[in-house]
């Protein structure tokens, strides 16, 4: 824990510390909601909030920092499916990272721990490991099997009766808990570095000539800051600029979108790209005639001609929405 003190004055009585995890927060509030909830067995209680540890050497960005996010979960079942259940929520947080999130398969594992690494209480345990360049493979997650430990000692030594009642089975026992532990900066990092890109020269004849290197974000297309981006492709010409700014309008109702009209058209897709937007529309002087404008694709740079009343359910598709 991070020792600090309350007050200006540093004394034993001004003494406090830091949690160094959010977990037990949800074992104090454990009773509470048994009682008001109703709730049936197997359930879980998730939270995220900050937590604290007093860190030697913080170091590699937000990878090991003294104050941090901690997104964590107490599933709680009865003695005897704990094991399927550690199973299960194994494989429901790496499904999380590979079809949520969209972190490459090579870049993820699954590390069990050896009987010497497993806490006292614990029955077992793994890692989610992300392979950060310079860092290697690091944990970005545990998931860890905590029997009905916690809930014991809290029940020793705040003198409540925590066990759970059946009702069907009129049976009374102490539940089992799966707690699947993530950080939010470590989760975030390996996203920035898995979609993170630096092609030299660029993609682009215009870059090719000047010699740039340009970044590419490739977020996944459901997590992206902006799903699209509208662009005039002048910004003097009042007539483009109408007809970009009503196709904004229309959208941006049903997706995230981001109007852009500063800097030449190029300059304008770079940043898109840098930004991590999965599509760019370009409205022009054909568009004024036809009623159509150009989608260009981020990751594949193809682009094409879509009629302005068709681009909603052109997007949801794009987007499975």
């Amino acid at each position: 824990m991070l020792k600090t003190f309350i007050g200006p004055v540093e004394d034993e009585a001004s003494k406090a510390y830091l949690r160094p995890e959010t977990a037990q927060g949800i074992f104090v509030n454990y009773k509470n909601i048994l009682d008001t909830q109703r709730v049936k067995l197997p359930f879980g209680i998730a939270q995220i909030g900050k937590a604290f540890r007093n860190e030697i050497t913080p170091g590699n960005f937000i990878f090991r920092t003294r104050e941090f996010e901690q997104m964590e979960m107490e599933y709680f079942v009865r003695k005897g499916e704990d094991e399927k259940a550690f199973d299960y929520w194994v494989e429901e947080r790496m499904n999380w990272y590979l079809e949520d999130l969209g972190i490459k398969k090579e870049n993820l594992r699954i590390r069990k721990h050896d009987q010497k690494e497993l806490a006292h209480y614990a029955k077992g345990c793994v890692d989610v490991e992300y392979n950060f360049p310079g860092i290697g493979w690091s944990e970005i997650e545990g998931i860890a099997s905590r029997t009905d430990f916690d809930l014991k000692q809290h029940e020793k030594f705040s003198g409540q009766d925590l066990a759970y009642f059946d009702d069907e089975t009129k049976e009374k026992f102490i539940p089992f808990v799966i707690e699947p532990s993530a950080g939010v900066e470590r989760v975030m990092l390996a996203l920035l570095c898995d979609a993170y890109g630096e092609i030299k020269g660029g993609r682009t004849q215009t870059t090719e000539k000047t010699k740039e290197t340009e970044i590419l974000l490739k977020l996944d297309k459901r997590i992206s800051p902006f799903q699209i981006a509208v662009l005039p492709l002048v910004k003097n010409k009042k007539e483009v600029k109408d007809k970009a700014n009503e196709v904004y309008k229309s959208l941006k109702p049903h997706f995230v979108c981001q109007y852009d009209e500063v800097g030449t058209i190029g300059r304008r897709y770079r940043r898109q790209d840098e930004t991590g937007t999965p599509f760019a529309l370009t409205v022009d002087f054909e568009t004024l005639k036809t009623n159509d404008v150009t989608v260009r694709d981020r990751d594949t740079m193809e682009q094409e001609r879509i009629e302005i009343p068709g681009l909603i359910e052109y997007f949801k598709n794009k987007f499975n929405c």
